[in-house]
């Protein structure tokens, strides 16, 4: 029943998972969304109905404009084959409060807390919701998208050993702020001691008013740089086969 079931998707899914959800199949990975409301259900779908008694990894992408997709991956061990499912809901980047899925499978309590830690998304219910990877007192979320990374501002970019610079000699490469990364003087142990970065100048804007019309000249004008041949070369002459060429003229009678 669990593997009819489990073939039936996607086209059954709101049979199986209701109304809201939605579900597709690529790779040999079936996905279902489910709103946040259903979370917990869902799960509970997936590992009674669905056979799906393994659990594997549970963690969130950040998706700008979106909100934290928190994302299941549990699979299904019966009958000699391996079918797998991803059970996935969206939580908002204002309001990331999400029920802990640890009731349901018990091996999403570190996968919760490491996702907490990187994202921010907070497991309500949760057993034990302490940081697992990250220094005591760390600031922020490592893998939000809007997360400062601090070593490139305290670090010179594109860094202080890159060739043409420091011993290696040579003309210095134009120190310039990588995307995301905010000024040195705004932000960081430097804050306030160094001058601002200097901004990147638009690619051909700068010149593009300062330069004069190219004039075109026609082949009677000859080129810009020796105006005067072209009017002292004389009209070419057009031999017949008789007469032959220029340099048969000294060979005639």
């Amino acid at each position: 029943m669990n593997a009819n079931a489990y073939d039936s998707l996607p086209e059954a899914v709101t049979e199986v998972f209701g109304e809201e959800a939605t579900a597709q199949r690529a790779y040999d990975l079936l996905t279902v969304d489910v709103p946040v409301g259903s979370w917990i259900a869902a799960l509970e779908i997936a590992r009674d109905k669905l056979g799906c008694t393994y659990f594997d990894w549970l963690s969130a992408v950040d998706e700008p404009g979106v909100g934290f997709r928190v994302c299941a991956h549990v699979v299904a061990l019966e009958g000699g084959s391996v079918r797998r499912l991803l059970v996935r809901t969206t939580v908002s980047h204002e309001s990331p409060v999400l029920a802990t899925a640890v009731p349901v499978y018990a091996g999403a309590e570190w996968h919760e807390r490491e996702t907490h830690e990187m994202f921010g998304v907070e497991f309500t219910d949760h057993p034990n919701l302490v940081p697992l990877l990250l220094p005591e007192n760390f600031e922020g979320h490592p893998l939000r998208k809007d997360f400062v990374l601090a070593a490139r501002v305290v670090k010179a970019w594109p860094g202080a050993k890159e060739p043409g610079e420091s011993e290696h000699g040579g003309p210095k490469r134009r120190q310039m702020l990588p995307p995301g990364v905010p000024d040195p003087n705004d932000w960081g142990p430097m804050k306030g001691q160094l001058p601002p970065a200097p901004a990147r100048p638009a690619r051909g804007a700068a010149a593009a008013g300062d330069r004069p019309a190219r004039r075109a000249r026609t082949t009677a004008e000859g080129s810009a740089t020796r105006p005067e041949a072209a009017e002292a070369r004389p009209p070419r002459r057009t031999r017949s086969v008789s007469e032959g060429s220029a340099s048969q003229a000294a060979e005639g009678p």
